[in-house]
C-alpha cells in the first residue's frame, strides 16, 4: 500500500512539475487555440510541447514549439474510421499487422490521416493516398 501511495504522489508531483515547466507562451497559445479546454497533461517531445486533452468527447493532443507556434493537432479515431484505401494499404504492405492507433492530423501544411503500425506512423492524405512512413 505504501508503494502505491508513493507512486501516486510521484505521478501527481511529476504532473504538476511538467505543467509548471511548460513556457507561458505555449500555455497562452493553447488557450487561444482551444478556449475553455483544460489540459490533462503536458509532455515535452523533441523540444516541443504537447498538450493532451479531451474536446467534444474526443481524445486529442496539440503540439506547439517553445515560442507557442501551433504545429499540429491530433484527434484519435478508431482504425475502422480510416478510409478504406488506408486500411487496404496496411493490409497489403504490412501483411498480418494491425493498426494499433489511428488519428486525424491538422497541420499548417494541411490535414492528413495517421495509422500506427509496427511502431511506425504511416501518414496519408485526406483521400487515403500514402505519403510517408515515420518512426514513432
Amino acid at each position: 500500500m505504501k508503494t502505491l501511495l508513493f507512486m501516486l504522489a510521484t505521478i501527481t508531483t511529476f504532473g504538476c512539475y511538467a505543467q509548471k515547466e511548460t513556457p507561458a507562451a505555449v500555455q497562452e497559445a493553447f488557450k487561444k487555440n482551444f478556449p475553455g479546454v483544460t489540459v490533462k497533461k503536458w509532455e515535452k517531445e523533441d523540444g516541443n510541447y504537447e498538450a493532451n486533452f479531451t474536446k467534444d468527447g474526443k481524445s486529442m493532443s496539440a503540439t506547439f514549439d517553445v515560442k507557442g507556434t501551433w504545429m499540429e493537432t491530433e484527434t484519435d479515431i478508431a482504425a475502422k474510421d480510416l478510409p478504406a484505401s488506408v486500411r487496404s494499404y496496411v493490409k497489403e504492405y504490412y501483411k498480418g499487422s494491425i493498426i494499433k492507433e489511428a488519428a486525424m492530423l491538422k497541420t499548417p501544411k494541411g490535414d492528413m490521416y495517421e495509422a500506427e503500425v509496427k511502431g511506425k506512423d504511416l501518414l496519408f492524405d485526406m483521400s487515403g493516398k500514402f505519403l510517408i512512413e515515420k518512426k514513432d
